[in-house]
């Protein structure tokens, strides 16, 4: 349960990677090192909830929810991830097209999200928590990754200089977004924007992958 969902998700990138598919090497390494990116997250987080002094229990105020939610987790991680895409994966000479930034960037992602999920599994022992986090945790870190992937790949190769922070922001405005959701505990409407979010993020996520596949140089059949 802990594994499947990142794997699937692994394959099914992969798979839309159409043109110019990558060395499969080269995506083991950034699923591993999106797993070993988990410890500088989890001391980040650690790091800035001790600094400014966040209430991350049950009955601690919204205020310190949102601080929690957006400084610690979804600044931490999504800011690791960041750095292994940027630093790993995107001076190879095989990211060639703007697709790749998707492709690693979601491996990077599934390797994150599939250590976490042996973490809360190991930790909570629920077959609850596993469902949950299969249908909305594991799809929303996956469509988060390919909203930066889509603007890291931009960057690197469009005359128009897209900024790369562009794509971190943005993942960490949803992945922030989505956590705060939970963390307010205003039940049932905030799940239900929770769930709503990732619908969203999954709908753009797979355009996203539609434009680089047709924009890709190595798409020879549109560009006839």
């Amino acid at each position: 349960m802990a594994l499947a969902p990142g794997l699937a998700i692994c394959f099914f990138i992969y798979y839309q990677d159409k043109h110019d598919p990558e060395p499969k090497k080269l995506l083991i390494i950034s699923f591993l090192l999106g797993v070993a990116s988990i410890l500088p997250a989890m001391l980040a987080t650690k790091g800035i909830k001790y600094f400014f002094n966040i209430d991350h229990t049950n009955d601690a105020p919204d205020l310190d929810q949102l601080y929690y939610a957006f400084m610690a987790v979804a600044l931490s991680e999504e800011t690791a991830k960041f750095l292994v895409l940027r630093l790993y994966a995107y001076p190879k000479k095989e990211f060639d097209e703007p697709f790749d930034g998707i492709t690693y960037s979601v491996m990077v992602s599934m390797g994150f999200a599939t250590i976490e999920n042996f973490l809360y599994l190991y930790y909570d022992q629920g077959l609850s928590t596993g469902i949950h986090r299969m249908f909305t945790a594991i799809p929303g870190h996956a469509s988060f990754a390919v909203v930066m992937g889509y603007y890291v790949g931009l960057s690197k190769f469009s005359h128009k200089n897209y900024p790369q922070w562009i794509g971190l922001f943005a993942a960490i405005f949803l992945h922030g977004l989505y956590d705060a959701c939970l963390f307010l505990r205003h039940y049932p409407v905030m799940v239900i924007i929770a769930l709503l979010i990732v619908a969203i993020s999954i709908f753009y996520s797979f355009k996203a992958i539609r434009l680089h596949q047709h924009n890709s140089p190595f798409n020879k059949r549109d560009s006839i």
